[in-house]
């Protein structure tokens, strides 16, 4: 049974490109654009692993991040936090979640594959 992955990403150019780092995988993609819509969705199909944008129109992605993590039924899902933004920004997330990892969007196509493996096979 393929693993499910949510990306939870308001641009749809980081949709295209998360779509073409994870082409040869046998991941199912689950294409969110901001956190109420990736809340609905959540309700849908439970996914293996979230990655997750921080600046997101609507809701942000820390306060989704908070909620999710705030929810024991969705609570262990791994989330990749994917931003432009400096990691010590979000030093408080780990906090909540230890196992958080963050990559900065420069990085993406180096860091995206080894990360999801690490967390989900």
């Amino acid at each position: 049974m393929n693993k499910t992955i949510m990306i939870v990403e308001d641009e749809q150019s980081f949709h295209n490109l998360y779509e073409e780092i994870l082409e040869d995988s046998d991941y199912e993609i689950i294409h969110t654009y901001d956190g109420d819509d990736a809340l609905a969705k959540l309700e849908e199909k439970r996914p293996d692993l979230i990655i997750l944008d921080i600046v997101l129109d609507m809701m942000t992605g820390d306060t989704f991040f908070l909620y999710l993590k705030g929810m024991p039924e969705y609570a262990e899902i791994p989330v990749i936090v994917v931003s432009s933004y400096p990691q010590r920004d979000y030093k408080g997330l780990k906090d909540v979640d230890p196992n958080l990892v963050y990559i900065d969007k420069t990085r993406i196509g180096e860091k995206l594959i080894p990360e999801i493996k690490s967390k989900i096979g």
